[in-house]
């Protein structure tokens, strides 16, 4: 970390996107392009049909992958070097690739290297491969974790009653445990889509039909090679593109990140106001500072925080999902510009779970508060009274109480008075008049069978 980064991601908040430097910066997509270049090389060599290319024995191809394997600062550093020649960063992989395997006596394969590839084939493949690991290694476990972390605390949290708002009044009773679990349901619904995208890559050529493959290997089937190598590196094959792959997974895979933002979003505006209510304080933190010059603050900066990243995330990742799949006929560069921003997204959203994370284990329940708000919310209770009274046949039951209770606060007295005088049968009166607001939650700690 520098104090001169020019983005947060590097500086203030480096340590917390760290990771995704092995995943989304420029070192890593150099690595990745070496990765690609090395496999399909090493499958032409294992594939009888190109009789030219020897086959690779097993130290060579053991030498080959550790290319990989120990790629490096100084690595990056030398193919960076190449490109300020060729000015070109895939011929510079291509360079650097001779370089290195004519220093080992691989000579005679070094015209192998890059064979009937347009750029795009490399790039498509190592950007697809840097976004599935990205995701699976880096963003996936921290969204798990706080889904794991929310899911925790609505059970732990099931039966404890809150006095729930619609339109920010207030309405029928509920549970914190019951509130937290729908965001634990919303969430699980995306991160089930997200374990399951597909990650496509292209492999044929210039413009997308093997031209230069079929006039140097006419008996070759190449859409079969092309499928196996696609496939060998853990891609999904996409059989019809142009120069480029047309990205339409990627959009997939961003509108699926930008919809579990959107549930962090909802569920961190949430927290801030159940703390703003108080019913969850936060835990004085020794040494912090709530305000610069009110010492009784402590701010919800946590959840606040995330909020603010994660529109940053859904700007990049929107942005990015409209743009990529479209393109000038067979392609235009903006694609490539665009496609190097796609870990800014990502670690904004990483920043953003893990400031919730943060915030979440500074908050606990305030069960006096809940109490008292529960305890001066009588009125809540005119629903069950109007619906058990249609229930026996009364006449105009909600305009009753909705006389004596709309924008009013009535007390325990004023309640249980109306439910003595209506006639109702005695089981079902006593029910009413020994029901408190607290007690009028329905089946809501039931409903956490379904996380």
């Amino acid at each position: 970390m520098s104090i001169k980064s020019l983005t947060p991601l590097e500086g203030r908040y480096g340590a917390i996107t760290q990771p995704f430097g092995d995943y989304f910066s420029e070192w890593a997509l150099i690595k990745y392009r070496v990765h690609v270049e090395v496999e399909w090389l090493i499958a032409m060599a294992a594939n009888p049909d190109f009789a030219e290319i020897r086959p690779f024995t097993a130290e060579e191809i053991s030498f080959l992958r550790n290319i990989v394997a120990t790629f490096d600062d100084e690595k990056a550093l030398r193919i960076k070097e190449i490109e300020r020649t060729t000015n070109h960063d895939v011929k510079a992989v291509e360079y650097f690739l001779r370089e290195t395997m004519g220093a080992m006596s691989l000579g005679d394969l070094l015209e192998f290297i890059h064979f009937s590839c347009t750029s795009e084939d490399i790039n498509n493949l190592s950007y697809a491969l840097m976004l599935k690991h990205g995701v699976n290694d880096v963003w996936l476990p921290s969204a798990e974790t706080l889904v794991k972390m929310v899911s925790a605390m609505a059970e732990e949290e099931k039966d404890i009653p809150m006095l729930a708002h619609t339109h920010g009044q207030s309405a029928s009773p509920t549970t914190i445990g019951k509130e937290l679990a729908v965001f634990v349901y919303r969430w699980n619904r995306q991160l089930k889509q997200i374990r399951a995208l597909e990650y496509l890559g292209k492999f044929n050529g210039a413009v997308g039909n093997f031209n230069a493959h079929s006039i140097a290997y006419p008996e070759v089937d190449w859409e079969q090679v092309s499928r196996s190598f696609v496939e060998s590196l853990g891609l999904t094959y996409n059989p019809l593109t142009t120069q480029i792959e047309s990205h339409d997974y990627v959009a997939e895979a961003f509108h699926a990140l930008a919809r579990f933002n959107n549930i962090l979003l909802d569920f961190d505006r949430d927290m801030w106001l159940y703390i703003s209510m108080g019913y969850f304080k936060q835990k004085a933190i020794p040494g912090e500072v709530g305000s610069s010059t009110m010492p009784h603050k402590i701010n919800p900066i946590d959840f606040e925080n995330s909020e603010a990243n994660l529109g940053l995330s859904n700007a990049v990742l929107d942005h990015l999902a409209n743009k990529l799949p479209i393109s000038r006929l067979q392609r235009d560069l903006s694609d490539s510009s665009a496609q190097r921003n796609m870990g800014t997204g990502l670690a904004h959203s990483h920043i953003a779970i893990t400031y919730t994370l943060k915030g979440l284990k500074k908050t606990v329940v305030n069960q006096e508060a809940l109490a008292a708000d529960l305890n001066h919310a009588w009125e809540v209770l005119a629903e069950a009274v109007q619906t058990v009274m249609r229930k026996f046949g009364h006449a105009n039951s909600y305009d009753k109480l909705k006389a004596i209770t709309r924008g009013k606060g009535i007390s325990e007295t004023d309640i249980k008075s109306f439910i003595e005088s209506v006639d109702l049968p005695a089981a079902d009166k006593q029910r009413l008049l020994s029901l408190t607001p607290a007690q009028y939650v329905g089946i809501a700690s039931s409903l956490l069978k379904h996380i």
